[in-house]
């Protein structure tokens, strides 16, 4: 057997040995437990990385069709300047802006839907018309509307995070328990009292999921938008650039960076999540 296929082997059962010796194992301590949880999904990774390095070293596959981290990794390092300019231009600009301006909007008109029957009855269905739509399609209106530059991702990313943002805010605002309701009535609680001091903290947890699934539709929504026009920076505008030239180690260094900010802007998001709903029994149950 070839040598880096046979290490490739050998390093998966160690480290699968080592990964289930530490998931069978119940530390008293949170300190070691927490470490012990966050080692798990790290030697997973690293593995998958040292089997992607040996098969493709092992099988002699071309750079061209899958390189390896290695390559990828001195792409990245050698393209700094160029991959914190498109990071600054599509993640930075468009995707923090247009994810701000659209869970935003997303919740204020769904405090305004709660307000109104005609339109609980009438927007919603038109939100889950608009949020079916593909990206590729939608982009393309945007770049004609508002332009080439950053403004047009920004207006897709809006339109992609409007809509989860509004049906899971209305969903959240109707889980309180009638039982619930019943009380603050007879606390003599007016509309905006309720709003805030049992609705708004029930519903939570479903405002948040939506800003956890936002944060990824808001960076793929940005991505695909500066396919079909931007200026010569961004995400997109690289990766489909350096396809067309044949430099794959490029295309993988974009994407590298894309799931690293990602996976930072998700673990953000949840981050405040536990922070906000600590009392919710899903958080209370996970903490360590």
């Amino acid at each position: 057997m070839n040598g880096y296929l046979l290490f490739a082997v050998i390093f998966w059962l160690a480290t699968w040995g080592v990964n289930e010796w530490l998931v069978r194992q119940h530390f008293a301590n949170p300190a070691l437990r927490r470490v012990a949880n966050t080692a798990v999904p790290l030697i997973f990774g690293v593995t998958l990385l040292v089997i992607w390095e040996c098969v493709v070293r092992g099988f002699s596959i071309p750079s061209i069709l899958l390189p390896a981290p290695s390559m990828i990794w001195t792409r990245l390092i050698n393209s700094i300047p160029t991959l914190w300019a498109d990071f600054r231009q599509t993640f930075l600009k468009s995707v923090l802006t247009g994810y701000v301006l659209g869970c935003g909007l997303g919740f204020i008109v769904a405090i305004l839907v709660d307000r109104s029957p005609f339109l609980q009855k009438g927007l919603l269905p038109i939100g889950n018309f608009v949020s079916a739509l593909p990206v590729v399609g939608v982009a393309p209106i945007m770049v004609m509307w508002f332009g080439f530059d950053w403004q047009s991702k920004v207006a897709v990313v809006v339109i992609m995070t409007f809509f989860p943002m509004l049906v899971n805010t209305v969903q959240g605002l109707g889980a309180a328990s009638h039982m619930e309701s019943d009380l603050m009535r007879t606390y003599a609680a007016n509309w905006w009292q309720t709003l805030t001091k049992l609705r708004l903290p029930a519903a939570w947890p479903f405002i948040f999921n939506a800003l956890k699934i936002n944060s990824t539709l808001a960076l793929i929504g940005a991505i695909v938008a500066e396919f079909f026009g931007t200026p010569i920076v961004g995400m997109g505008f690289r990766i489909s650039t350096e396809v067309g030239r044949s430099n794959v180690d490029m295309v993988w260094a974009e994407i590298a960076v894309a799931a690293l900010a990602g996976s930072i802007f998700y673990g953000v998001v949840a981050l405040a999540e536990r922070a906000v709903t600590f009392w919710h029994p899903s958080v209370r149950g996970g903490q360590a």
